[in-house]
């Protein structure tokens, strides 16, 4: 086994400074014998050594990477360090199940950068011991300043590298020595601040460049900043629209001055685009979409060749605008449009296959999760979807390997779950299915779709009272859950109170006619004797799904 001595200090290196050692120990060889696999991991292992750019062409590109960076207004959220970490891991994982394991001891992992914290975490989790064995050495406190590549950190979305260098960096810097670059980098710092929940220190910030500054276009964006906190706030109970109608009205006043034609149209626009999201949490769908649209005539109109992000952005904001007010033809006319802008840019595949799948069409919807795939580094959301285009079709495997893929690659992903442990009760497995469910619920203690498997779980096992506890506190957290009442349905049958299982049934098959919830009341209708209502019930069923052979065997029974 080789061993090799890494530090992880991000005052050596920043983010990935244990990323870059390790890939720049594995790249290289790897290159010789086996480029593919690392062409297959080009985003992942540019964005975390930017050392092994020269050798490791970008080969998977997006439009932001050939435009100035005042054009890239795509900002990647916090939780695409994920998506590289995991890439990372099955580079590493595939790079040394060909040649030998490896033992890293490494230094200084106390003072390392959460993107390096992190990878630690997902190597560990991912790759078998017998490849991989990481030691961690000694570490004592960092000293010496914090690395500030800012534009690189901001490019790649390493959220938490921002914040800190840059609070660092604002601590030294006096305003009246270059009030344009401080202005610039507060607003970079208080966004990323924002990214990783911090947002009442980006809030400080925001008033403190108020205090600071009459410059109009820099108080304009503090003010669209401060509005999107109030109506994006992680904590849903710190949200307020109505203020953030005020900040926002501030930034569109603001930008509406402008003297020059494309700097308001492009501001302006972002600013009517911002104000769209406060109309939507404000529940006035119908301002929002006109909103927007008056930021995409600006954006045609006076910026002809300019920022074609900002374009397609807009066109994908009304599209999902559209998709709410059920207009899905052109909400999928709006998604086309702006994935053909960029087709190298994943997130709005994503958008445009849950559309397709709503529509019915699962061949494009599939088209699309898969391009997400290729696109991206491994980005769980797309395993998940695929999951549910494979249950669809009853492709039971498929699904579970899609699943049990998307917890892997994020084991807090909670909605996966929810729709395991309902394949797991399917199976049988109750035991698997109630460890999934105590996972889920420990992630969303509030979530009725796990509380509703859970009490599937202790019905199957014959503990009733749980069971009913279990459905009541999914029915509480949503009465219109149609499983929870099929549930109570299944579990005062098993008690023998027929009554209460078809009033419950009866309640399931208003919200939702499937032929299981028919054939299920039509069981409850037999034993109470009551033949010709359970002959209706299974004819209703044997319409919805014919040929289905238990629904045939009853029905011959009567």
């Amino acid at each position: 086994m080789d061993t090799i001595f890494l530090d992880a200090d991000r005052r050596i290196g920043g983010p990935y400074t244990l990323g870059a050692g390790l890939l720049a120990h594995l790249v290289p060889p790897a290159l010789e014998r086996w480029p593919d696999l690392v062409t297959a991991h080009d985003i992942e292992i540019r964005a975390a050594a930017p050392g092994l750019h020269d050798a490791v062409p970008a080969r998977r590109r997006s439009l932001a990477d050939s435009l100035p960076r005042e054009q890239r207004v795509l900002v990647p959220g916090a939780r695409r360090t994920l998506r590289l970490a995991n890439g990372i891991a099955e580079f590493v994982r595939d790079h040394l199940s060909r040649t030998a394991p490896l033992t890293v001891t490494v230094a200084g992992l106390g003072e390392a950068d959460p993107t390096d914290a992190e990878l630690v975490t997902v190597l560990r989790r991912r790759i078998d011991p017998g490849l991989l064995v990481i030691e961690e050495g000694p570490s004592a406190p960092g000293r010496g300043p914090l690395q500030t590549d800012f534009d690189r950190y901001r490019d790649e979305g390493f959220h938490h590298a921002l914040a800190e260098a840059g609070l660092e960096a604002l601590r030294g810097r006096a305003y009246e020595d270059d009030p344009e670059g401080w202005q610039r980098l507060l607003l970079r710092v208080a966004a990323s601040l924002e990214a990783i929940e911090r947002e009442e220190e980006a809030r400080e910030l925001y008033d403190r460049a108020r205090r600071r500054s009459t410059h109009p276009r820099y108080r304009a964006t503090a003010a669209y900043a401060t509005a999107m906190i109030l109506v994006r706030h992680h904590d849903h109970a710190r949200r307020d629209p109505e203020e953030a109608l005020a900040w926002i009205n501030e930034a569109v006043t603001i930008t509406s001055l402008m003297p020059d034609r494309r700097e308001r149209a492009f501001h302006l626009g972002f600013d009517l685009n911002g104000k769209a999201l406060v109309e939507v949490r404000r529940g006035r769908p119908e301002a929002a979409m006109e909103l927007v649209r008056q930021a995409i005539e600006l954006a045609e109109t006076d910026l002809a060749g300019e920022h074609p992000i900002h374009r397609l952005v807009l066109y994908a904001n009304r599209g999902q605008l559209l998709a709410m007010a059920g207009r899905k033809e052109e909400a999928l006319a709006d998604y086309t449009r702006a994935i053909e802008a960029d087709p190298g840019y994943p997130d709005y595949y994503l958008d445009r296959g849950n559309l397709l799948q709503e529509l019915g069409r699962t061949d494009e919807a599939l088209a699309d999760y898969e391009a997400v795939m290729r696109l991206s580094p491994p980005f769980p959301e797309a395993y998940y979807n695929r999951s549910e285009l494979r249950y669809a079709a009853g492709d039971l495997e498929g699904a579970r390997a899609d699943l049990d893929h998307t917890l892997e690659l994020d084991p807090e992903f909670a909605r996966a779950y929810v729709n395991r442990s309902g394949l797991r009760v399917a199976a049988g497995d109750h035991a698997a299915a109630r460890r999934d469910v105590e996972l889920g619920l420990a992630l969303t203690p509030a979530d009725p779709h796990l509380l509703c498997v859970l009490g599937q779980v202790e019905l199957a096992e014959h503990r009733h009272a749980e069971a009913l506890a279990a459905f009541e506190r999914a029915l509480e957290l949503a009465p219109d859950l149609a499983a929870a009442w099929a549930g109570r349905g299944e579990l005062a049958y098993e008690r023998g109170d027929h009554e209460g299982a078809l009033a419950a049934f009866d309640r399931a098959l208003k919200l939702e006619e499937t032929p299981e919830l028919l054939f299920n009341r039509s069981m409850v209708h037999r034993a109470a004797g009551r033949a010709a209502e359970a002959r209706r019930d299974l004819l209703r069923a044997a319409e919805l799904a014919p040929g289905d052979p238990d629904v045939a065997a009853a029905l011959s029974e009567l």
